[in-house]
């Protein structure tokens, strides 16, 4: 599971995705504190700001030095404001790529992840090729299981992640959406 061009740069019409830096520490940060924010995220609520240092080093530039794709920050166009990430990231325990997205809480309602995430699909089956792409989403995160319903995601288990129960929803490239 290689992507040799390295993580994409995609825009929407609202919105650019482009590739993590560690200037997104600090942002990313702050919307972590945002207990509406933290409440569905499954990483035990706010941590430190070194923490989310390591994830972006490690977890997100780790991936695209690996897989040559992984999430990406979320840029509102014309502004530079970072709002949060989308994208892909590889699961080698489970062998499949989840889809997965953060969005500050005042941005949300607005349509954005499902935006965001809509690139980050057909991306993910248009260039990366992919047959499948899941999502792991806490039963209760309504507003998420929305997002990926619009996207034409269907529930297919209920599954256990990271000691807590969570709803596995799949999307097939031969979609009809």
């Amino acid at each position: 599971m290689m992507h040799p061009g390295g993580p994409p740069t995609l825009e929407t019409e609202r919105l650019l995705l482009r590739p993590h830096t560690l200037a997104d520490v600090d942002p990313s940060y702050r919307m972590n504190l945002d207990s509406e924010v933290s409440r569905y995220t499954q990483d035990g609520g706010v941590v430190d700001r070194a923490e989310i240092e390591r994830r972006i080093r490690e977890n997100v530039l780790g991936d695209y030095a690996k897989y040559g794709f992984g999430r990406l920050a979320v840029v509102l166009k014309g502004t530079d404001a970072f709002i949060g990430f989308a994208g892909l990231k590889y699961l080698p325990d489970r062998d499949e790529v989840d889809l997965g997205y953060r969005l500050v809480s005042a941005q949300w309602g607005k349509g954005l992840a499902t935006e965001a995430c809509r690139a980050c699909v057909d991306w993910g089956f248009d260039v990366l090729g992919l047959e499948r792409i899941i999502a792991l989403v806490l039963p209760d995160n309504l507003a998420s299981i929305r997002v990926l319903e619009k996207l034409g995601f269907a529930h297919e288990q209920d599954v256990e992640e990271d000691g807590a129960p969570a709803r596995l929803y799949a999307l097939h490239r031969d979609r009809t959406t």
